[in-house]
């Protein structure tokens, strides 16, 4: 009964060759692709302005051109929410493609997400649904589903439900499938991509990692691992950091299901094997989140580079030119960044530099336009010594905001479309429950005193973060039971702020998830407006638990 349920698209952009590769690298019932992200939506709404019959992720249909038919062959079933801004778009070309194939495949898709006509002024706004839409369709025989915006881990909940049987109030194994849906859905962050302990490893391991697989079992439990031979690893590390990753507190909240963080059990099974167990659920929250994507206004950056001695006199001094010069008519939003990249006594110019960036936006394209490039331009031979720049500054670009709303959740309607056009409404959870945090839970006993070292955090700690429309979280997570010790009365929310002077101004919340040995952080606002915004030099928070673990702090001796 066990199924197999492999990842082969963490993102629009991930490795082409990804499909091809979990189909032939061993056994697996079905394949999720996961193509969608809030800065995603964006970019498929500005496509669909240009073209009506856009607004999908085109290069999954690249990829199913010469894997459709191996799929088939194998009995291989994909789920993607390729689909994006057009499921039914996309679901119609894969059929036209399959017809010349000569592949007798079935094409379903999901739809009702899409709520752009309710929010005025949005280029789009869509409803996260669950995976019983999906479901729907895969008992119906669909080979092929195609979604919309759903949950990253409904492309797992969907295809689980529909082979196990399960109904929308099997709490514990939906949760048990959420889980293993988050931990698949980022691809190789699961293998070991983008991992902090990476040095501990053989670099020859790391070039090109393999795509997760959950071996999915009836009561909702799993094993995360990979096809043999391919590379990367999977351990309680990697999958520890990608439970953490774009999370927040103990409830895990989605359309299906709320699962409880604070019940996962992650134990070493072998070799590139990861149980996970002992997940808990309880009924979803009443509504459903909706992301809304709009217009912002327009921006446009310019990055001088200032070499060698008095490099703040520099900066003061081309900040002032460039306030006189947009002083007539000023752009709403001007931000300034020194970033001290330079070093005394460089012995190659590019360390001697440090970067001063500048980044203005305005509802109005001229006052970020040439305004700005030409005041920039014209300092090339009136400014300070040495001046260039990165790049000349553009006409100005608009971006986009994102922002969340939540709708009830029976105000949304979902429904499967299968192949033959039949129409399957999928009613709303009956059983719902208000999220409410869950109460902190009891510190461990810290370790005793003893003699302490000055060192970096990341020295016995890891750490993931990313973001949520303008917010970030950054998970930090210990391997021993002594560093848990230490880590719990160590990174306090005062801690963490001392820690990042950007979160000093802002609500930080922390969580404790003691059975995985973890704080999650999550800082309100940091990111702006979102990461289409690109309000910060790390727009999505992608380093900042990096950032975090570079800082130094007194880690007791027995820990090192």
């Amino acid at each position: 009964m066990t199924l197999r349920i492999g990842n082969f698209s963490g993102f629009y952009g991930d490795r082409f060759d990804a499909l091809r590769e979990m189909l032939t690298g061993g056994e697996v019932d079905v394949l999720t692709g996961d193509y969608l992200a809030e800065l995603t939506m964006l970019i498929l709404a500005r496509d669909r302005l240009k073209d009506p019959s856009a607004g999908y992720a085109r290069t999954f249909l690249r990829q199913l051109e010469d894997t459709l038919g191996l799929a088939h062959e194998k009995g291989v079933r994909i789920v993607t929410n390729a689909g994006g801004l057009n499921p039914a778009g996309l679901a119609d070309a894969v059929q036209q493609l399959a017809g010349r194939l000569g592949l007798p495949v079935r094409v379903a898709h999901v739809e009702g997400d899409d709520l752009t006509a309710r929010h005025p002024g949005s280029l789009a706004a869509h409803a996260y649904l669950g995976g019983f839409g999906i479901a729907e369709c895969l008992r119906a025989g669909a080979d092929v589903v195609v979604t919309g915006r759903v949950t990253d881990a409904a492309l797992v909940t969907g295809p689980a439900a529909a082979h196990f049987g399960w109904k929308p109030t099997d709490h514990d194994r939906l949760a048990g499938a959420v889980v293993a849906g988050h931990v698949l859905e980022c691809g190789a962050q699961a293998t070991g991509g983008n991992y902090a302990f990476f040095t501990e490893r053989d670099p020859r391991e790391l070039r090109r990692p393999g795509f997760p697989l959950a071996e999915i079992q009836p009561d909702g439990s799993c094993v995360v691992t990979k096809h043999p031979g391919t590379g990367g690893f999977v351990d309680v590390g990697t999958v520890t950091a990608q439970l953490l990753y774009e999370t927040g507190g103990a409830r895990y909240a989605g359309p299906d299901v709320t699962a409880r963080l604070d019940t996962v059990r992650l134990t070493q099974d072998g070799p590139d094997r990861v149980r996970i167990e002992g997940v808990r659920g309880e009924a979803p929250p009443p509504t459903l989140k909706v992301g809304r994507n709009r217009l912002g206004g327009f921006r446009n950056e310019v990055v001088f580079v200032l070499t060698g001695l008095d490099i703040e006199a520099k900066a003061a001094l081309v900040r002032e030119q460039m306030s006189d010069a947009l002083a007539a008519s000023p752009p709403a939003d001007v931000r300034w960044d020194l970033a001290r990249t330079d070093r005394p006594d460089a012995d190659t110019e590019e360390t001697a530099s440090a970067l001063l960036r500048l980044v203005v936006r305005d509802p109005d394209q001229q006052k970020v336009g040439r305004v700005l490039s030409g005041a920039a331009i014209e300092l090339a031979l009136g400014g300070y010594p040495g001046f260039h720049v990165v790049a000349p500054p553009g006409k100005g670009s608009p971006y986009g905001v994102f922002e969340d709303v939540y709708v009830p959740q029976g105000d949304v309607g979902h429904v499967a479309v299968l192949d033959d056009g039949r129409r399957i409404t999928v009613d709303p959870p009956q059983d719902t429950a208000v999220l409410d945090d869950v109460p902190p839970p009891a510190p461990p006993e810290p370790l005793p005193p003893g003699p302490t070292v000055r060192a970096p955090l990341g020295r016995v700690v890891g750490a993931r973060s990313g973001d949520k429309g303008g917010n970030a979280n950054v998970g930090v997570w210990a391997r021993t039971d002594d560093a848990w010790r230490w880590l719990a009365h160590e990174l306090t929310v005062e801690r963490f702020r001392e820690l990042i002077p950007e979160a000093r101004e802002l609500p930080v919340t922390r969580h404790a998830l003691p059975r995985l040995r973890a704080l999650n952080f999550v800082v309100e606002g940091i990111l702006g407006e979102g990461v289409a915004a690109q309000a910060r030099f790390d727009p999505q928070a992608k380093a900042l638990g990096e950032w975090l673990r570079s800082r130094h702090a007194d880690i007791p001796e027995v820990l090192l």
